[in-house]
Order: structure tokens, then C-alpha cells, then sequence
């Protein structure tokens, strides 16, 4: 049986952070923004090759206020992780509520730091800075 791992979009798959940036603190907010952000660098590649080892789920965090945000993530999956993420989209306020071994997130934001699998902290300055340090864990 596959342990099961969860990866947070926002600065994990998706590069949110450069649209953060552009937009100074209002991106969850703008109607369509999700849907035109970039995957983060080796983030497709990487959920490609974890899916050949794990159950993989994606498990993220949709701002309230912004119902558009919630359809765009979904049409951001589909484009760029197809079949691998079919009905794999998870998105709650309390990622503490999903039972797994592990969590790839940016943030301990959302129940993330209350996860009861490892949290693997992703990002630049943290323990897992890049996808490469995470497949090299992983795998």
C-alpha cells in the first residue's frame, strides 16, 4: 500500500509568490489571477514522479472572499498536471483534518503545522528549499 502525500499550489506547485509580488498583497482578490500562475520550478516533473510512489493528493487553501479562486485552481490542476491529479484536489481551511504521512507546504498556515504526518516545510531558507531536496527525501 502507497503512503499517502499531500502538496500544498500556493509557492509549493504554484509559483504564487512571483504573482504575490506583482500584485503587492491584494492577489486573493483578483478575479482570474489563479488561473494564469506558473508551476514553481521542477513542481511538475517532481508531482509526476511522487505519483509513481505515493498516493498523491493536492491540498490547498482557496480565499473565501474570492469564489472564482476555487474553479481556477481546479482549471490550473487540469492544465498542468492531467491525468496524475484526476479528482486528487483537496481544498479546505484545516489541512490538519486530512489523515497522511506526509505534507509538502510553504506555510504552517491552515492546520498545516498540526498535521499528524511530517510536515516537510518547503521553500526557499527552509529544510526543504527546492524539489530537488524533497525527491531526494522522498525517494
Amino acid at each position: 500500500m502507497k503512503k499517502i502525500l499531500y502538496i500544498d499550489m500556493d509557492g509549493v506547485l504554484v509559483d504564487y509568490n512571483a504573482m504575490a509580488e506583482e500584485y503587492s498583497g491584494e492577489i486573493d482578490w483578483l478575479p482570474g489571477v489563479f488561473a494564469n500562475m506558473e508551476p514553481v520550478d521542477g513542481a511538475i516533473e517532481a508531482f509526476n514522479t511522487l505519483a509513481e510512489h505515493y498516493d498523491v493528493y493536492i491540498l490547498s487553501t482557496a480565499p473565501w472572499s474570492n469564489e472564482s479562486a476555487w474553479s481556477e485552481k481546479i482549471g490550473w490542476v487540469k492544465k498542468h498536471l492531467g491525468h496524475n491529479a484526476r479528482k486528487r484536489l483537496i481544498l479546505s481551511h484545516h489541512k490538519n483534518l486530512c489523515a497522511g504521512d506526509y505534507l509538502i507546504d510553504d506555510r504552517p498556515n491552515n492546520g498545516a503545522e498540526k498535521f499528524t504526518g511530517e510536515w516537510l516545510h518547503f521553500g526557499p531558507g527552509n529544510k526543504y528549499p527546492d524539489w530537488d531536496s524533497v525527491l531526494e527525501y522522498l525517494l
